[in-house]
């Protein structure tokens, strides 16, 4: 048992051994369940055509049967030493896995694989199913020089996924579906430790059973990691009341190359630096997460969301901003600005009252318990800074489609258009210079998309934006995004944004990322690396700059 728990198991730590039915994979070249899928009406289709100038693909996204692999380049006396390992039945090299575990799903990397682009598989997926396993796999691939990407969700959208081939003897994915046990939940001290392998909805459904939640539900909620989302430093859309993912962390386990790290026996602790801040965020590049202590929180006995409209987005920011530092703050506060109100209410006028200016859109969210008096002190403060109470259905709207936006996405590329997401944050008195600064790079680079933007995460001190950008397809996508996103990141330091709030670093970020931390951070990260991985086998190329 981890060091973050009590010495010995007593009738306040209940070990559980209820191990999930397994979850079934996403779509190889897209988002989700391919059942969920959903064609755009003809009405929309016309919308794209008409302002963004969105024409259909010239060439059909290719088939499953049509994605060009590379050979499997491992050895076989290196498939020998991994199989005797995890089992010869836990080492896959067929097509179908192979293709599963090929990049993430950022627009690029969805392009390349609806392209039939399978330049980026692993040769071989490795599913260790214990802490020792991996271990012995680490060890094995230190040894033969084989890289390796740790991989959970498979829901990356920042490179996260893709490994630098060059001075390998080839690439595996270390799968952990099978590290997916809630393996004890300690009532009392309030805390569950789980394997990294658990999908967030089963574990959610696990720990219902004991009464609690974690509270954590990113957009990637349905398929989403706990391994992953602290290996990724993720935050949900219910920050505002639970926190964010590595808040949630009091304790891990980890395998490197060098051995194992076993971090966190106190809620707090003076004792040097916190080493488990080293694992929460490093995406796999310092260690794999083989075992989480996390926090929890009692299951909410009542949910209650609602809408609330502001005429222009510096104003509702304002109003966010006296919720976050003198409270209450809802469980879930988000704000769309005038675009993304516009876009994504079917009848803006409706919920506004009889004025054609849809404005911009609160969406608050109320879980736990007191839910009634937390309300009227938070609605008190919104109408007092302006704002205009809508009711329940848009509230409810939002929470009822939260997780649909990835689907939306693949039918948008479907159709022609390119589709993708950024993200950063910074203090309260900057935001208003970050916001401009994104949305004049974007503009600057791809001539007149379609920006949607909201503040989704809240902080005494600053806020998050995250933007949705919408644009007519070229004939050279990835090198139109590709401009794009270096003029967005450049902005964003310049502007004194951080270059990820939730999404991570992966490949995509790394030179906004060393320009964020400079010369000594680097040497920083590079120094931990070395010690913790002398091989350099884990996930080469993401990260560390």
């Amino acid at each position: 048992m981890c060091s973050y728990y009590p010495v010995t198991h007593d009738a306040r730590e209940t070990p559980v051994e209820t191990t999930p039915t397994p979850a079934e994979p996403m779509l190889w070249s897209g988002w989700g369940d391919p059942a969920r899928a959903a064609e755009l009406p003809e009405p929309v289709r016309k919308l794209l055509a008409e302002v963004l100038g969105v024409r259909p693909p010239e060439t059909p996204a290719a088939s499953f049967g049509e994605v060009r692999l590379p050979p499997p380049a491992l050895s076989p006396l290196v498939l020998t030493s991994l199989r005797s390992v995890v089992g010869a039945g836990h080492v896959r090299f067929d097509d179908d896995a192979r293709i599963r575990h090929t990049r993430g799903k950022s627009t690029p990397d969805l392009l390349r694989m609806r392209a039939g682009d399978g330049s980026d598989a692993p040769d071989a997926i490795v599913l260790p199913g214990s802490h020792d396993e991996v271990l012995g796999v680490l060890r094995a691939c230190a040894e033969h020089r084989v890289a390796v990407v740790p991989f959970g969700g498979g829901t990356s959208v920042v490179g996260g996924l893709v490994a630098s081939r060059q001075g390998f003897a080839g690439v595996v994915a270390l799968d952990l579906a099978r590290l997916n046990r809630l393996v004890s939940v300690d009532a009392e001290s309030m805390v569950a430790e789980l394997e990294p392998g658990l999908r967030l909805p089963q574990a959610e459904q696990l720990l219902a059973g004991h009464g609690f939640t974690l509270g954590h539900f990113p957009q990637s909620y349905e398929y989403a990691t706990v391994g992953g989302c602290a290996a990724a430093r993720s935050s949900g859309q219910a920050s505002a009341g639970y926190g964010r993912f590595d808040d949630m962390v009091v304790g891990l386990r980890a395998a490197t190359p060098r051995g194992t790290l076993d971090l966190g026996r106190a809620p707090k602790s003076a004792a040097g630096p916190d080493l488990r801040q080293v694992l929460l965020g490093s995406e796999g590049a310092f260690g794999v997460i083989t075992s989480l202590g996390l926090r929890l929180h009692p299951a909410p006995a009542e949910r209650v969301y609602e809408g609330w409209r502001f005429g222009a987005f510096p104003a509702g920011w304002q109003a966010l901003r006296r919720l976050a530092q003198h409270g209450p703050l809802p469980t879930v506060l988000r704000l769309s600005d005038e675009t993304e109100t516009m876009v994504g209410l079917a009848k803006p006028t409706e919920l506004g009252g009889p004025s054609s200016d849809s404005g911009c859109l609160v969406i608050a969210g109320y879980e736990g318990s007191d839910v009634a008096g937390r309300r009227e002190k938070a609605a008190a403060i919104l109408m007092d800074a302006g704002g205009v109470y809508l009711g329940p259905e848009p509230g409810e709207s939002w929470a009822h489609g939260r997780f649909s936006a990835p689907y939306l996405r693949d039918s948008l590329l479907a159709a022609g258009a390119t589709v993708e997401t950024l993200e950063t944050a910074c203090f309260w008195s900057g935001l208003p210079r970050l916001y401009d600064a994104v949305r004049l790079a974007l503009v600057a680079t791809l001539g007149s998309p379609l920006v949607l933007c909201h503040v989704s995460h809240v902080y005494a001190t600053g806020a998050s934006l995250y933007f949705t950008v919408v644009t007519a397809q070229t004939d050279d996508p990835l090198g139109q995004w590709a401009a794009a996103k270096r003029a967005v990141s450049e902005a964003i330091v310049a502007a004194g944004g951080t270059i990820s709030h939730h999404h991570g670093v992966g490949r995509d970020h790394r030179d906004a990322y060393a320009a964020e931390i400079g010369d000594v951070g680097v040497e920083i990260l590079r120094g931990i690396k070395d010690r913790l991985d002398p091989s350099g086998i884990l996930n080469p190329g993401v990260l560390i700059p």
